[in-house]
């Protein structure tokens, strides 16, 4: 007798297939090109410090991970690294607030790339009025290094959500 499985398979999202970690964390990716990177966060008890804040590590990944996004597609899909973060948190966001994040270029040079982020507070998930500056990063990114041949793949995502 055969083994039948009826189970639909669902695809995965966006952001998972741009980036697993921010997934893991329920970030959505919303916008993606050379110019810009955007998402959204529903902060939740599970984000934040004992005080109730949400952790600022998570805005260092965000800031990291949507630069990242930003200058691997403005180097022309070659390999990134980050190499300098500096993240100021201004205010708190807590449980139940959403959080919009914005990656744009200060300067999208050959081999050095420096990316400005900003997570504000927003009205709602689906707004996109912000209501006030929670963080301001600056990530530094080395570019256009040759991709190994174990992830000559990586841009197959990227290319498929992208804004070209």
């Amino acid at each position: 007798m055969q083994d039948t499985d009826t189970r639909t398979v669902q695809s995965p999202s966006k952001t998972a297939e741009l980036d697993p970690i921010l997934d893991a964390f329920g970030f959505k990716v919303d916008l993606v090109s050379a110019a810009m990177v955007t998402g959204r966060l529903l902060v939740t008890d599970r984000y934040c410090q004992p005080f109730k804040g949400m952790h600022g590590g998570l805005s260092a990944l965000i800031a990291e991970s949507l630069a990242s996004i930003g200058a691997h597609m403005a180097s022309n899909f070659q390999r990134v690294a980050g190499i300098q973060l500096s993240v100021n948190n201004f205010l708190n966001a807590t449980a139940g607030d959403v959080v919009f994040a914005r990656a744009t270029p200060v300067h999208a040079g050959k081999t050095i790339q420096v990316w400005e982020v900003h997570l504000w507070r927003i009205k709602g998930e689906s707004s996109m009025e912000e209501e006030a500056l929670l963080a301001s990063s600056r990530v530094t990114i080395l570019s256009n290094m040759p991709v190994p041949e174990n992830s000559k793949n990586a841009d197959i995502a990227l290319r498929k959500y992208a804004k070209l």
